[in-house]
């Protein structure tokens, strides 16, 4: 009987010890005390998530599971979301929330920072409570400067370097927050004729060559006057840049170029990566005023001559930018599908290369001014352009060796051919995409490219056939067309399609593809100008004050732009309209 109640007792015992473990709580970690589960999670945790370049890691500071700091340890972000990442982490600390508003432009990056913070504090254990966080209005007060700049794209920001060095006072303002638009997505160049880095690789060009080619890809639409500005003033733009802390000595070609003319950025790295690292520096330098979420609405004018603008800020508040001087370089309008399809209703439906803020705006705001408008129905397609994501593929992997392939694994055009030529042809294609097929060689060759693998991008094999397969191409025709392109590689004759610029051989394992099809890439229509960046109205008469230059312009590229000519437009224009401004308000 003694036995019996000992072992009762033994067994109430455990059963009293399992049930007083049963009851703590589950969401404490086991080396967590009384003291910190009361107070909350404290210390420094480490979290990642995928950004649009490639990884994306940071360090959240927890204080009592309360966000004190956040450090980025790691990013392949391009430079122009800075300011994006640096107002994002301010937001999160601040509301003790990943619940931020994602910032459009800026999408990936938005995802980036709020799934990488998400990890840290799940790696901690912490609970996080939202604060509410009361902001205070921004002020909207009526301002006089010199000369306002509608957009901080590469026009806006080199006439606002050009006016300031001119001792001009300069306010631009930019409705995204962040600086850069559509020169944050070129990738491949900027086209300049007998520099001498040309002279160096002993490659013959002149500016009557470049001039020649520019008018036969647009189609001899182009204004004469404009393309003669741009090919003369092209080399001394690119030394220009270079004074400003820009690397442009590497020589490539792009669709439609007789010869190599594409200046690209240090290391094939992105044309618009590199020179918006240069505005950036430049702009804290020369300490320029850059608003940016704020939005042009309108252009003050009288008796055709205009006295500023009016914008909204981000609190949706107005005020007015009085200016002896406005310049427009708010871009074009390749991400407004209305306009697009009013102008070209077969583009109805097709997706765009082009940052969300290219709506157009400049083209309500000119209206009421009677400025003229040209080839404003001219909207060109970009060929290689990833479906649904709309992620282009640069020129330069073209350039660099790449060809295109349909779904029966068989070349159909000449890859240098000018884009509009080129998205013709792949749209005749079953499925209207295309491949670009190309080897470890062409990876080689560029940052960017690089960048399109990290990404997830590329289709990658050990062998052509591998490729095929995982593409669903013909897998016995890819290997008769590569075989047979590299042998025009050895005789450097292309008799099929007459492509002039054979690089590479494709032998190189592991090689790579990937599907593409066009995309809306640039409007070549627009407000019209004349060599002096003055715009121009109906009457033929030169609107007293304003300026405009790059893609909210027209006549420039006629019906066709050819790649490396946007980074050259912008730059060429923007520098004229900032100095002719800066001189024009000296003697107002």
């Amino acid at each position: 009987m003694k036995n019996i109640k000992k072992m009762i007792a033994l067994i109430m015992t455990l059963i009293l010890v399992f049930s007083i473990g049963a009851c703590q709580p589950e969401d404490v970690p086991e080396d967590t005390n009384d003291e910190q589960a009361k107070e909350g999670i404290s210390g420094i945790f480490e979290g990642e998530s995928n950004g649009k370049g490639g990884p994306f890691v940071l360090e959240v500071t927890l204080e009592n599971s309360e966000i004190q700091d956040i450090k980025i340890l790691e990013s392949e972000e391009s430079s122009y979301t800075e300011p994006v990442i640096a107002d994002l982490t301010n937001q999160i600390i601040e509301t003790n929330s990943t619940d931020v508003e994602v910032v459009s432009g800026a999408t990936l990056t938005t995802k980036a920072i709020t799934g990488a913070v998400k990890d840290a504090v799940k790696k901690s254990g912490a609970s996080l409570v939202a604060k509410e966080v009361t902001e205070e209005a921004e002020k909207a007060e009526d301002i006089s400067t010199d000369i306002v700049i509608i957009g901080a794209g590469g026009a806006g920001l080199s006439a606002a370097i050009e006016a300031t060095n001119a001792d001009a006072k300069v306010i631009v303002v930019e409705k995204n927050g962040y600086m850069g638009g559509n020169t944050n997505y070129a990738t491949g160049g900027m086209n300049a004729a007998n520099t001498k880095y040309q002279q160096d690789k002993g490659i013959q060009d002149s500016p009557e060559l470049y001039y020649n080619d520019t008018l036969k890809g647009g189609k001899n639409k182009n204004d004469v006057s404009l393309v003669k500005v741009l090919t003369e003033k092209a080399a001394e733009t690119v030394y220009w840049l270079e004074e400003l802390g820009a690397e442009l000595s590497e020589i490539g070609r792009s669709g439609g170029q007789s010869v190599d003319r594409i200046h690209k950025g240090p290391g094939g790295m992105p044309i618009g990566t590199h020179l918006m690292g240069v505005f950036t520096d430049q702009v804290d330098k020369l300490d320029i005023e850059v608003r940016l979420n704020t939005k042009a609405i309108d252009i003050l004018g009288e008796d055709n001559k205009v006295i500023g603008i009016k914008v909204e800020n981000k609190d949706g508040n107005t005020y007015n930018i009085n200016a002896k001087a406005v310049i427009v370089a708010s871009g074009g309008f390749g991400a407004n599908a209305e306009i697009v399809t009013e102008y070209n209703s077969d583009l109805e439906g097709f997706g765009t290369t082009n940052q969300p803020g290219a709506t157009g705006d400049a083209l309500a705001m000119v209206d009421k001014l009677d400025v003229s408008l040209v080839d404003i129905k001219e909207i060109q397609t970009h060929p290689t352009v990833v479906p649904i994501i709309n992620e282009l593929i640069t020129e330069g992997v073209r350039g660099d060796g790449a060809i295109l392939v349909n779904r029966e694994g068989k070349r159909f055009i000449n890859e240098l051919e000018t884009r509009d030529t080129v998205s013709q042809a792949i749209l005749a294609q079953e499925g209207k995409t295309a491949f670009l097929i190309f080897d470890q060689q062409v990876v080689d060759t560029a940052s960017a490219i690089q960048k399109y693998k990290d990404a997830g991008l590329l289709t990658e094999a050990d062998s052509l056939k591998e490729l095929a397969q995982k593409l669903d191409i013909n897998d016995e025709d890819i290997e008769n067309t590569v075989n047979t392109y590299n042998q025009y590689y050895k005789d450097q004759n292309d008799p099929d399609f007459n492509r002039r610029k054979l690089p590479v051989e494709i032998t190189n394992k592991p090689f790579y593809g990937v599907e593409i099809g066009p995309a809306i890439h640039h409007t070549m229509g627009g407000i019209k100008i004349n060599t002096n960046t003055e715009v121009i109205n109906n009457s033929g008469n030169v609107v007293e004050g304003l300026y405009a230059a790059g893609e909210v312009t027209g006549g420039v590229h006629g019906g066709n732009r050819i790649g490396g000519n946007a980074v050259t437009d912008i730059t060429v224009f923007g520098k004229i309209a900032g100095r002719n401004a800066a001189e024009a308000v000296k003697n107002k």
